[in-house]
């Protein structure tokens, strides 16, 4: 266990947003996560893992806890399936890897998602037709309240869309420190959604396979997304909202070009980004607060943009769409 003072968060979060934290400690283990959350009980805690999907806006005066739990084991088999149990604190994209390296299903549409696998869960990530939610199987976390580690199996977890329970009734209480996976050796594959089925016909893959299938997801995120190395931004800022299929037919009707996705309930899932790119505001920027000229999706710091302009630009967009569609987007970004 690590533990620091008064020191910028820039490096540890993708916007780059350069607030300061009282207290910072880094946790290498479950039972230093356990000792810091008791040694600090006085004072607010806010983990931190790859610091991908946070927008930070002001100073964080309690205490940032920075997990860094690692480690990839494969824990058991049944059948074709692989129980894979990876620490919180693992980036995603390096245990995507582990799993390609080792002939194993389920993830590969998940390829170069920033962040860690504790935030896996917590956003219930998903990309290209696949949620994190269908290969979960459970998660180990520790109850700041309670003292105590608890086991979350796959219902508990309450996954929704690009949410959980510990980002609604459990927000902020639990620390995820472990996450087991089931993995399968017999993939069925999933690449009807978005441009896989281009990309894998462009590349002239002969044979498709759980590898070609993440490559073709890399190359269509790298050609869409900015790199956080290069361009502060936290990946996907808004949702895509659903709407029922009565009221997509009367947006069709006023907006012919809308883009939507029947899903199973019989709703429609908007494409936020071209309803964002239709009020104009695709490539905008304001000093060094903008929206990526790829992707409508992404809100981008060029350099020293604050929190606050980020967020205030990010409000100017909800009431444009909410104006022209009569739709309110939500945030998939937390803000803090």
């Amino acid at each position: 266990m690590k533990s620091e003072e008064n020191i910028s968060l820039r490096p540890y979060n993708t916007f780059r947003m350069d607030v300061h934290a009282g207290y910072f400690i880094t946790c290498y283990n479950m039972e230093e996560i356990r000792m810091a959350v008791n040694a600090n009980k006085d004072k607010s805690i806010t983990v931190f893992g790859g610091g991908s999907n946070i927008l930070l806006t002001k100073n964080i005066e309690g205490v940032v806890i920075k997990n860094e739990i690692r480690g990839i084991n494969q824990i058991r088999e049944e059948g074709h399936q692989v129980f894979v149990e990876a620490g919180a604190g693992e980036n995603w994209h390096r245990f995507v890897l582990y799993c390609l390296d080792h002939n194993l299903g389920g993830v590969e549409n998940l390829a170069l998602i920033p962040g860690s696998v504790g935030a896996s869960p917590m956003q219930n990530i998903g990309a290209y037709g696949v949620e994190l939610s269908e290969v979960f199987h459970e998660l180990l976390a520790y109850d700041t309240k309670e003292a105590k580690f608890k086991t979350f199996n796959r219902e508990e977890c309450l996954f929704g869309y690009r949410e959980s329970i510990f980002k609604t009734k459990h927000k902020g209480r639990f620390i995820i420190c472990k996450v087991v996976f089931r993995l399968t050796r017999k993939p069925i594959f999933n690449i009807s959604y978005g441009a896989i089925r281009q990309e894998l016909n462009a590349a002239e893959v002969k044979e498709v396979n759980i590898r070609s299938i993440a490559e073709a997801v890399i190359r269509i995120r790298r050609a869409k997304l900015p790199d956080p190395e290069l361009i502060g931004n936290a990946g996907s800022f808004f949702k895509n909202p659903t709407v029922s299929a009565s009221q997509f037919a009367l947006l069709k009707e006023k907006f012919p070009l809308i883009v939507g996705f029947p899903n199973e309930s019989g709703d429609v899932k908007l494409a936020a980004g071209w309803m964002i790119e239709s009020c104009g505001w695709k490539g905008f920027r304001r000093g060094d607060a903008g929206c990526h000229a790829q992707q409508a999706l992404v809100l981008v710091n060029y350099g020293n943009a604050t929190g606050k302009e980020i967020f205030d630009l990010s409000e100017e967009i909800l009431t444009s769409v909410k104006e022209k569609f009569g739709v309110e987007l939500e945030r998939e970004v937390n803000v803090l």
